[in-house]
């Protein structure tokens, strides 16, 4: 019998650590895109506010809300120990559904009273992606610290703006890469690694597959300077799980491809990707596509494949094909057993680290050379990639 499709939306609250996954969806109620009718009814489907464990040690706001990722950015910094301040949107019903979701945030008349606002210390952003960084720049020109949904930065002329107002600033930069930090089998494979369950890692493969649904996408989707390419956007994730798992800190684009192969009546967009990467602490290969069919039970098989010289992980995200059900699946294949690790209950520490970060001027949470590092990687594959043009 066919799994019942499990929505990309649904599966970002579990691993945020907000409400249970709604069980029965026949057809998918959201979809990955940022629209106003995902963000709008991403808002109304969840109503309980996650409440940090302690009292709140910081007062953040959000500027932009194009995309629903912003839901579990907030619900992060929440958790964390922060206090949601006040929000500011240039669309009102986005604005409208934020504030039926998180009714103690204050609504701002713009930019500039949040900017201004003394008291708030951190800025999240889920706006249009090409509007992330120069967004970022101003919270920084501001005094406060930033935290943008990926892809936080789109074109290396940005990167090269935000990294020279940063070391100005000295604020904070994060990027929030959801697939690493909100995925509790990628934090687990994390501690394996660090502990050296695998022995040293040699190479990762990250797959980041997404179901397209082009009727609920909005116009910028479409258009590669508003969303960067498939290899800046989705390829981002993979590039940071490169990094990461990798200890590199250095590292440069062998090879980069990219097409639009199926999708023609879209002449700005890119349907498929890959990057292979070498770092000074191991290699990386990424794929990313639009292909998932409407067959599988979730947004996309997303997988993860650590290679060390004494192991390997696997770690399948969001479904584990005819196997276990749910999402956050962890595999682990050592020199005595091959088993199985249950990540339900594995705890996601970024929001908590970003909050200490800000409060301490530490980098916990994320290096800021590592999040720069990690856009630049996809930025310069973006630039050099070549284009696949296959036979009709």
């Amino acid at each position: 019998m066919r799994k019942e499709r499990i929505d990309r939306r649904e599966f970002m609250k579990v691993v945020s650590g907000s409400v249970a996954v709604m069980s029965a969806l026949p057809e998918p109620l959201l979809s990955l895109g940022g629209n106003r009718r995902s963000v709008r009814q991403a808002a109304s489907e969840q109503r309980t506010e996650e409440t940090p464990k302690t009292p709140p040690k910081i007062k953040f706001a959000v500027i932009g809300l194009n995309h629903y990722h912003i839901y579990s950015q907030v619900g992060a910094v929440l958790r964390g120990g922060g206090e949601l301040v006040s929000v500011y949107a240039k669309e009102p019903d986005l604005a409208d559904a934020f504030l039926k979701r998180f009714p103690q945030a204050r609504l701002a008349r713009g930019e500039k009273e949040v900017l201004e606002d003394g008291a708030i210390q951190l800025v999240l952003s889920a706006a249009i992606p090409d509007e992330r960084a120069p967004l970022g720049v101003r919270v920084m020109q501001h005094g406060k610290d930033y935290m943008a949904d990926k892809p936080g930065i789109t074109t290396l002329e940005q990167l090269a703006e935000v990294r020279r107002v940063q070391a100005q600033t000295h604020r904070i930069y994060s990027i929030m890469y959801s697939e690493r930090m909100e995925n509790r089998a990628t934090v687990k494979a994390g501690e394996l690694v660090k502990a050296g369950a695998i022995g040293r890692v040699v190479q990762t493969i990250g797959l980041g597959p997404h179901r397209m649904n082009p009727k609920e996408r909005p116009a910028w989707f479409f258009d590669r300077k508003r969303y960067g390419g498939i290899l800046c956007d989705i390829g981002s994730h993979e590039a940071d799980q490169f990094l990461y798992f990798t200890g590199s800190t250095r590292a440069e684009v062998v090879a980069a491809q990219v097409g639009n192969v199926h999708n023609q009546q879209y002449p700005s967009f890119e349907d498929f990707g890959d990057v292979l990467l070498r770092g000074d602490s191991g290699t990386g290969y990424i794929r990313m596509d639009w292909f998932t069919p409407d067959g599988l039970a979730t947004w996309g098989d997303g997988r993860l494949t650590i290679l060390g010289t004494d192991g390997f992980i696997e770690v399948r995200k969001n479904i584990d094909i005819a196997g276990k059900t749910g999402e956050s699946h962890l595999f682990l294949v050592d020199q005595k057993q091959t088993q199985y690790i249950d990540c339900s209950n594995q705890p996601l520490p970024y929001g908590e680290q970003l909050v200490s970060d800000v409060v301490n001027r530490t980098e916990t949470a994320m290096p800021q050379e590592h999040c720069f590092l990690a856009t630049e990687l996809v930025l310069k594959a973006q630039k050099q990639a070549q284009t696949l043009r296959f036979k009709a």
